[in-house]
């Protein structure tokens, strides 16, 4: 099987549909269409621990955003480790990376990008007529307000009290009570 899985434009085909499904979300790209566009001489049995070995490989290059001395670190260790890859896998690895780095990382950057806005903001100051506490009764509650979300789109609405604020303007003191978060469309 070795010697079937040696060739460099089916194992750059396979990083590219590796980095196409994990990286760009395009969910059309699975194992069985890997195997029989690039590697159809290799049964599923033996497919499988190479697709895994090398969708490891990318994924712990890309979460770490290697540099390309990383990366010659670290492909020199899978070369040396029992069950890792050969040194021609190595080189179009590092190719591969080398060509679509900067992709893979914008890709990454826009899926972690929060993209909801503020919405709303209200606050208000209560003072509190009930407690178990006598010594809390008429003291001033802080409560606010943020309603973060697209138009169109669910919206997350975050309230906390602050209980304890001084009138003298000063932060000592302040305590978060409680934090509330609730959804609506």
């Amino acid at each position: 099987m070795a010697g079937e899985l040696e060739g460099s434009k089916p194992l750059s085909g396979l990083l590219s549909g590796l980095a196409q499904e994990a990286f760009h979300g395009h969910q059309g790209i699975t194992e069985e269409l890997l195997r029989s566009q690039l590697y159809p001489d290799v049964s599923l049995e033996e497919f499988r621990p190479f697709l895994a070995k090398m969708r490891g490989i990318l994924k712990s290059i890309a979460s770490a955003d290697m540099d390309f001395n990383q990366l010659e670190a670290f492909l020199t260790a899978q070369t040396k480790k029992q069950g890792g890859i050969t040194c021609d896998q190595a080189a179009v690895i590092s190719k591969f990376w080398k060509s679509h780095k900067t992709k893979i990382r914008e890709s990454l950057m826009n899926q972690s990008r929060w993209d909801s806005g503020l919405r709303g903001l209200s606050w208000r100051v209560d003072g509190k007529s009930q407690s178990r506490h006598s010594a809390q009764i008429h003291t001033p509650v802080a409560i606010m307000e943020l309603e973060i979300g697209k138009s169109g789109q669910k919206q997350v609405r975050v309230a906390w009290a602050k209980i304890r604020v001084p009138f003298d303007h000063t932060l000592a003191g302040q305590e978060i009570v409680g934090i509330w978060i609730s959804t609506s469309s």
